[in-house]
């Protein structure tokens, strides 16, 4: 259970301060990026004087002792991501620019800021006018990813009052790729249990959601968040997903935290965070409005996490209604209508025949169900069916058709390809979650890489949903090693149109494989792997 390319391990480094109590700063990194099996090289950009209490002094070195650091760094140790702390002058700003610079003109250097600008016991100041202004101007437009506490994020545009929402917007325009505003440090006024952050990236924007921890010893937190999110990005994984992980390794650091002194002590950080469902956070689809029905919503997904998983055997998809009864007659208790391109059935009332035909055929089937996909009005309408969603047609919807859906009592399927997509998928609570494509397929063009079986496995672990596997999925041997990986079914889409295949052969290898998870179900746990480039 170890990440993969741990034989030669991504190089990161962080420029920081140190901490003379061991809890934040350089010491807080280097935990974080060994909990990713990262090697991090700290570069020293100020010393400061503090324990648990708080911080005395704060002692900037001088700029050619920062940029020494790094040149010896840069010949030997190049990073793929630079994650910066307290910086604490406008010399360590000048020179991590520089060499920052320098070698993006030969490889592509991600940076992570994590705006370290006073300290959180005491309120000490680490920055004044100039070093902000030298943030904004030279720090944010070199930046993929700016990670603030709501005052930080203050402090940087220099006014209060704003949602995070907006915030993170303002920061956006002034160069930063992607923007988290973390809730750790916010008050919970409303009472919603919730450690919010608020992320926009290219990929995704919304609320990354965990229960709010009752614990004390939280030194480090942040500094341990911004290090997971660009040992992540060192990774390979884009920014969303690497803010997700973030996310979760903090979480755990924070739950691990321990007395150091008679203050907040550190957070530990550990690799096994990333086999803990209960770190799965969920994710809103943008600003949506966070209610009381949402909250019971999330509440119920984050507490489903150890329920036994689900065992549905195969699922077989079809665009043709009359295949359905065969299907059913045949044992496949899960069928899904996927009716995508018009012809004979680019009419409502066409489908709606089409549909109530293939109702009545799995009706004389116990314990089967039917699913169409995309026709929400129609699932709506029609007792019993089931409903699948692509997440780009979840958020197409309007805030009153999701609502109405959600209310509405009806199974709720929905697609996932990434870490953020399976944390939004979660947030939805739904009957289960799709994992894919497992391997390449042809059925439609897709940005996303394979999934493999390692991260099917730890999808299947992680996602407190049923989850199914699709795309690619033609021979029984990979029916057998999806259900040894944990999957709650495998999806068959042409796999049943193949000459010489029957719904036996795969129905038997389904039960072989889950025979062999049931023996050994830790025995499939990989660390996930990036699913986009």
């Amino acid at each position: 259970m170890t990440w993969l390319g741990d034989s030669a391990p991504p190089i990161t480094w962080s420029v920081a301060g140190t901490d003379s109590g061991g809890g934040a700063g350089l010491s807080a990194d280097t935990r974080a990026a060994a909990a990713f099996g990262v090697h991090l090289c700290p570069v020293v950009a100020a010393v400061t004087a503090q324990n648990s209490g708080g911080v005395t002094a704060v002692y900037p070195l001088p700029r050619d002792q920062v940029l020494a650091q790094m040149r010896a760094l840069a010949s030997d140790l190049r990073p793929r991501v630079i994650k910066t702390g307290l910086l604490g002058s406008l010399d360590a700003v000048h020179a991590l620019c520089e060499v920052l610079d320098e070698l993006r003109r030969e490889h592509p250097v991600a940076l992570v800021v994590d705006p370290v600008l006073s300290a959180t016991a005491g309120g000490t100041a680490f920055a004044n006018a100039t070093l902000l202004r030298a943030y904004r101007e030279q720090l944010l437009p070199r930046a993929q990813l700016l990670t603030p506490n709501r005052r930080e994020a203050e402090l940087l545009l220099g006014s209060t009052g704003q949602g995070r929402e907006l915030m993170a917007r303002t920061l956006r325009g002034l160069g930063v790729e992607a923007v988290c505003i973390t809730g750790g440090d916010d008050d919970d006024a409303a009472g919603h249990g919730l450690a919010l952050d608020w992320l926009l990236s290219p990929q995704a924007s919304g609320y990354l959601a965990l229960p709010r921890l009752a614990q004390t010893h939280h030194h480090g937190s942040g500094c341990t968040f911004a290090s997971a999110a660009a040992a992540a990005l060192a990774r390979g994984f884009v920014t969303a997903d690497a803010v997700v992980l973030a996310k979760m390794a903090t979480w755990v650091a924070v739950r691990d935290g321990h007395a150091a002194g008679a203050g907040a002590g550190p957070v530990r950080a550990s690799s096994r965070f990333v086999f803990e469902p209960a770190a799965m956070p969920v994710m809103s689809f943008g600003g949506e409005a966070i209610d009381a029905d949402t909250l019971r919503r999330w509440g119920q997904v984050l507490r489903s996490v150890s329920e036994p998983a689900a065992d549905w055997g195969l699922y077989a998809i079809t665009d043709q209604p009359h295949r359905v009864a065969e299907l059913a007659a045949a044992g496949i208790r899960q069928i899904q209508l996927r009716i995508k391109t018009a012809g004979s059935l680019d009419q409502a009332a066409d489908l709606r025949i089409a549909v109530a035909a293939a109702q009545i055929a799995i009706a004389d089937h116990s314990g089967h169900q039917l699913w169409i996909n995309d026709h929400w009005r129609l699932a709506i309408q029609a007792p019993g069916l089931g409903l699948h969603l692509g997440q780009e047609d979840w958020a197409a919807l309007s805030p009153d058709d999701k609502n109405r859906l959600l209310n509405s009592g009806l199974k709720l399927g929905i697609s996932s390809h990434s870490l953020w997509e399976l944390a939004r998928a979660r947030g939805l609570s739904p009957h289960y979650i799709a994992c894919g494509p497992v391997w390449p397929t042809t059925t439609k063009d897709m940005a996303w890489r394979p999934q493999g079986l390692g991260n099917l496995a730890w999808w299947a672990r992680m996602a407190g949903r049923p989850v199914v596997a699709i795309g690619g999925l033609l021979e029984p041997e990979q029916v057998e090693a999806c259900a040894a990986s944990g999957a709650a079914a495998a999806c068959l889409v042409r796999a049943l149109e193949r000459p010489g295949a029957s719904v036996e052969q795969f129905a038997a290898a389904w039960a072989s494989g889950r025979l062999a998870w049931r023996r050994d179900e830790a025995a499939a746990l990989a660390c996930p792997r990036p699913s986009l480039p």
